[in-house]
C-alpha cells in the first residue's frame, strides 16, 4: 500500500471556511497483480473523476486546502461509509437494510466500475476489505474531518465542497425543466446545506456561464450525509461537472475545451472560497 493514500494541499494564509475534497480523482490500484482481478488498469480507471483535482488546483491559493484521493474508487471508494460493505464480494459480510449503492454493487469496496463490469472474479475475504479500510479510507476521513474541524474553528462554520465529475450520459438521459445542466449541485435535498451556502455555490458556477441544477439526477452521497450538519455550522455540498467539457471520456484524456474550463473554475473557485470569510459574504442566520 502507498505511504500516501491522498494528497493535501494547505495554502499559505488559510483564511476560508470551505475545504475542497476530491475523493474520486485517485487513479492508483495498489493490487494490479490481484489473482481475482478481471479488469485491466484502464477499465478499472472508467469510474474514476479523472482530472478533478486539477481543476480545482487554484483552492490552495484562495486560502482553502484541498484534499484529493490518490487511490482508485475501484480500490477504495472514500464517498461510501466504511460499513457500506458488499456480502455479494465480500466473505462474511453481513446483510444490510436496503441500500442501493451497496445492491448495485458500488459499496465501498466495488464489485463493479461502470457499465456494471465485475472486478473481481468471486469473492475477497473480509480481512483484505478491513485492511483496505484501514490503510485508505480510515487516514482520509480523518484528514479530512481534522481539516472541516479547523476551518470551523476559525471560521465559525465550514463548508465542504464535495469535487466530483458525471459522464455526460447521466444528463444526457435525464429529463430537466430547462437545458439539460453542465453542474449539478447536490445538498441532499437541503439536508447537508443551508440553503443560502447552497445558493451561493450554485450562484458562483451560474454566473461563471454554467448550466446548473440542484439534486437532480445527483443529490449528495457519503461526503454531503456523512459532514453536513447545517444545525451546527456545518455545510457540505457535493459538485458534479459534465466531464465531457473537459475530457475525452473514453480515452480518458484531456481535449481542447480544458483549458477554457480551468480558466473560467478558477473564478468560480476564488468566489467559493469566499463563502464564510469573515468580512466577505453575508451570514443567514442559522
Amino acid at each position: 500500500m502507498l505511504d500516501a493514500p491522498f494528497s493535501l494541499s494547505i495554502p499559505q494564509k488559510p483564511d476560508s471556511a470551505v475545504v475542497f475534497a476530491s475523493p474520486h480523482s485517485g487513479r492508483l490500484f495498489p493490487e494490479l497483480s490481484h489473482p481475482a482481478l478481471i479488469l485491466d488498469e484502464f477499465a478499472l480507471r472508467s469510474s474514476e473523476d479523472a482530472f478533478v483535482e486539477q481543476l480545482y488546483a487554484s483552492a490552495p491559493m484562495q486560502g482553502a486546502p484541498l484534499i484529493a484521493a490518490r487511490i482508485s474508487r475501484a480500490f477504495v471508494d472514500l464517498n461510501r461509509g466504511a460499513d457500506e460493505l458488499d456480502p455479494a464480494l465480500i466473505e462474511g459480510a453481513a446483510r444490510q437494510a436496503h441500500n442501493t449503492r451497496v445492491s448495485s454493487g458500488l459499496g465501498v469496496i466495488p464489485r463493479v466500475v461502470a457499465n456494471g463490469r465485475p472486478i473481481y472474479r468471486g469473492k475477497i475475504s473480509g480481512a483484505e476489505a478491513a485492511a483496505r479500510i484501514d490503510a485508505v479510507w480510515r487516514p482520509y476521513h480523518k484528514a479530512l474531518a481534522d481539516l472541516l474541524d479547523r476551518a470551523q474553528s476559525a471560521n465559525g462554520l465550514a463548508v465542504l465542497i464535495d469535487c466530483h465529475s458525471m459522464p455526460h450520459e447521466a444528463v444526457e438521459g435525464a429529463s430537466f425543466r430547462h437545458s439539460r445542466p453542465q453542474v449539478v449541485i447536490g445538498d441532499r435535498y437541503g439536508t447537508s446545506a443551508a440553503a443560502h451556502i447552497s445558493d451561493s455555490i450554485e450562484s458562483a458556477f451560474a454566473e461563471a456561464g454554467f448550466r446548473t441544477a440542484r439534486n437532480t439526477p445527483f443529490a449528495g452521497a457519503y461526503g454531503a450525509q456523512a459532514y453536513g450538519r447545517p444545525q451546527r455550522g456545518r455545510h457540505a455540498v457535493q459538485v458534479e461537472i459534465d466531464r465531457s467539457l473537459y475530457m475525452d471520456e473514453a480515452k480518458i484524456t484531456l481535449h481542447s475545451g480544458y483549458g477554457e474550463l480551468a480558466e473560467r473554475l478558477g473564478g468560480v473557485v476564488a468566489r467559493l472560497a469566499a463563502i464564510g470569510r469573515r468580512g466577505e459574504l453575508p451570514l443567514a442566520a442559522e
